[in-house]
Parts: C-alpha cells; structure tokens; sequence
C-alpha cells in the first residue's frame, strides 16, 4: 500500500500544480482564462481516450509493470512542463500526464480490490485516496513559496521540482513491488474481454447511472479545485495567502476519506452519498459570498466530500454482480473515461463563463445545480443495484 499510495501522492501533486500559478502562467505565456481552462482539463481528455484500453490492459497483464509505466510517464511530463517554451508544448505535456495517470488511477483500485475484501476494501480505499490530497495540498501550499526562493527562477522551476518528486515516488514504487508477493509476469487468468461483454457492461442500467454521477462528481471536484485559488483571489486574498486557503479542503478531504468509506457498508452507502453532495451543493452556494466565516463553512463542507464521493461510487460500482476484481480494471477505465468527461468540462466551463461575466458567480450557480441532480440521482441509483 505504501507504494501505491506514494505514485498517487505524486498524481495527485501534478494534479494541483497549476492551480496556484494560475496567474503566473496566464502572465508569461500572454494567454486567457478560457485558454488556461482548456490547459487544465488538457489531461482530463487524454485521460477519457485511453482509460478503457488501460483498464482492459492493466485485467491482463502484470499489474505492477503497467503502474510502473504510467508513474514513468507522469515523471517526463512534469519534467516536460519545465522546458515548455510556449502554450503548445505545455499542452502537450499536459496531455502526456493524462496517459500516466490513467494507468495509476485505474490500477490502484484494482489492486484494492483484488487484495482486500469486505470492510476492509472500503478502508483500505479511503487510505490509498488521501495520495492525491497529500499530493494537493503540498503544490497548493508550497508553490507561490518556492516560486518565491531565491533558488528557483519561474514557474518551470517549480514543475522541475515536481518532477523530481514524481521520480523519486516511481523509484520507492519500484522496490516496494518488487518486494510484494504480487508480481506475476504472465497473463492474468481474467476471463476473455470481448467487445459484447464490454457493451453488456454499458447497457447494465445501474452502471449507467453510476457513470452519469461520476460525470457529475468530476465536473464539480476538478471544476472547483483547479479554479478555487483564483476563485479566492477575487475575494481580495494574495496569491500566496490563496493557495493556503485553497488547501483547506484538500487537508479535510484526506481525514475524510480516511473515514467516511469505511462506514459506506450497503446499508448506508447511499445515506452518505446523499450527504456528501448536499454538501458540496451548500459549499457552492455559500462561496458565492466573500465573507471569511462564510468561505471558511464553505471550504470545510467542500473538504468533507471531495475524496469520499469518488470513492464511494467506486465501491457502488465493483460490488455490482459480474464486476469483481476479474474485470475491475475495466469496469475502472469506464468509470474514470466516462467521469472525466466531466472533469474536462468542469474547468473549461468555468474558465468560459469567467471570461464572459467577469466573475465566477455564474461558474458556481452551474456547481450547484449539478450537485442538485447528483442528490436526486442517489434514490436512482439505489433502486437499480437493489433489482440487478
């Protein structure tokens, strides 16, 4: 778990690391909001082309290779932003992180799901997922001063750094694998994939569903997260001082999902999700206003939903009969293809509406109606595992 959860820190380091150099990036490169949106969900639309075929790859061959991979791909694209002269190669860089991070995001759950079982799977999965917030809360929280150092010169410095950390958690990776029981070269005995089980898959009504609220979970979680420095910039807060409010969910989200799934038993899973996105709905409505007390309530209920909701749906979608851990890998890709759609949109449309209105008032009235509909969707949902 140990080493999985460093490659997920790392994905979830590189995640974040414009976020706080919103400004500083738009600046030097002589571009918009609308372009840095495009920018931020670069990654996001590499990530829905390839994650299929990576579930497909990671339920047949060697799991430990494949994620060794995708941490080797994340490692040149952060390296790669460092030398990145113009919005072009940047992009492109971006676009390489989503390939790596496929195979990470795909393969961690995998791994859980093929080496836990029960309650402890949902424990297990709210361990591996505090990474990404680890991961976050370090760019968000260290960017603007390293950028500020005397030894770094620039934004591309600091993705220098990222890089570095990024081989290092790919290097521990490396040994911890090689020191785990599971390490099989040959082919997994998974059962034979054919397109028509892929599409009996898709037309499974309940896994629909589940797909549309990951949509959904996406387009609210990297919406708001890769907006939400800038967002509290607008509300007269420093750069710097932005990226340590910014931090302030990230840091409740990973005592979250050290939580909140492993009380995510059948019996409750839904109350919870209902929860959960009533509570980033009234997180987007209260940042609508500039008061300290408010954005501070609504920060917190942000951080109190944004890793568990992926995680529960996740659960939701492996403890649905013929999924397993034989075919998680894929049922994964689909997931994480299908979500990042939203993931795509959710920054581009905010950075969209930012430039026609002038404010992220707009950006987060959309929020708030999506997380809307997420909360009508739980009894939806519901209904349809319950009848298989």
């Amino acid at each position: 778990m140990s080493g999985l959860w460093l490659l997920y820190a790392a994905f979830g380091l590189n995640v974040a690391s414009f976020a706080p150099l919103v400004s500083v990036i738009e600046s030097d490169l002589e571009i918009k909001h609308s372009a840095m949106g495009v920018l931020l969900g670069a990654w996001q639309f590499t990530y829905v082309c390839v994650a299929i075929p990576c579930g497909i790859l990671l339920d047949r061959f060697n799991l430990r290779v494949l994620i060794s991979f995708g941490a080797l791909l994340v490692a040149i694209s952060a390296f790669g932003r460092s030398f990145a002269e113009n919005y072009n190669e940047l992009l492109i860089m971006v676009m390489l992180f989503g390939v790596g991070g496929s195979f990470i995001s795909i393969g961690s759950p995998k791994l859980i799901a093929e080496w836990f079982q029960g309650k402890s799977r949902g424990i297990a999965m709210g361990i591996y997922i505090t990474g990404p917030g680890i991961g976050a809360i370090i760019a968000l929280v260290s960017s603007n001063s390293i950028l500020t150092g005397e030894i770094i010169d620039g934004w591309r410095d600091v993705f220098w750094v990222w890089g570095l950390a990024s081989t290092f958690s790919l290097v521990m990776w490396s040994i911890v694998a090689l020191c785990t029981r599971y390490n099989k070269l040959s082919i997994q005995d998974s059962g034979t994939l054919t397109l028509g089980v892929l599409m009996g898959l898709l037309k499974r009504r309940a896994i629909q569903i589940v797909l549309c609220m990951g949509m959904g979970t996406f387009f609210f979680t990297h919406g708001l997260s890769n907006w939400l420095p800038e967002l509290i910039r607008t509300h007269g807060i420093d750069q710097e001082h932005a990226g340590y409010w910014a931090a302030i969910p990230v840091a409740i989200a990973i005592g979250g999902a050290l939580i909140i799934p492993r009380f995510a038993t059948p019996s409750w899973r839904y109350k919870i999700l209902v929860g959960l996105f009533l509570s980033v709905s009234a997180s987007s409505i209260f940042l609508q206003f500039e008061s300290g007390v408010t954005m501070t309530v609504a920060l917190i209920l942000d951080g109190v939903a944004r890793s568990s909701m992926t995680a529960i749906l996740l659960l939701v979608l492996l403890e649905i009969p013929g999924i397993g851990s034989k075919r998680s890998g894929t049922a994964g890709g689909i997931f994480f293809s299908m979500a990042e759609l939203g993931g795509i949109g959710g920054p581009a449309l905010l950075g969209l509406l930012y430039e026609l209105t002038g404010n992220f008032s707009a950006g987060l009235g959309v929020l708030t109606i999506v997380t809307l509909l997420l909360v009508f969707s739980v009894r939806l949902l519901k209904n349809n595992v319950a009848s298989g």
